[in-house]
């Protein structure tokens, strides 16, 4: 996988507990700013998957096993 250097901007503070929790960790800050971007990517494309499959099924609709035929009317649903 070929990587690409980037330069971010984020306050001294922020980044010294940033660097605090990354030798928590035992790792690099650059690793542990990596893992939470791929962990970020990943939950996006989960949702968009799950979210094409949704939209996709409401489409293609359900099988209500009435074959396109409803032969009752509300009223009768909810007669009281």
């Amino acid at each position: 996988m070929e990587k690409q250097n980037v330069t971010i901007s984020v306050s001294k503070d922020l980044l010294k507990k940033a660097k605090h929790i990354a030798i928590n960790r035992q790792t690099s800050l650059s690793r542990l700013l990596a893992d939470a971007l791929e962990d970020i990517v990943e939950r996006e494309d989960t949702y968009n998957r799950a979210k094409a499959r949704q939209v996709a099924a409401m489409k293609n609709g359900f099988n209500l096993g009435v074959k396109g035929k409803i032969d009752w009317k509300r009223e009768d649903l909810h007669a009281r």
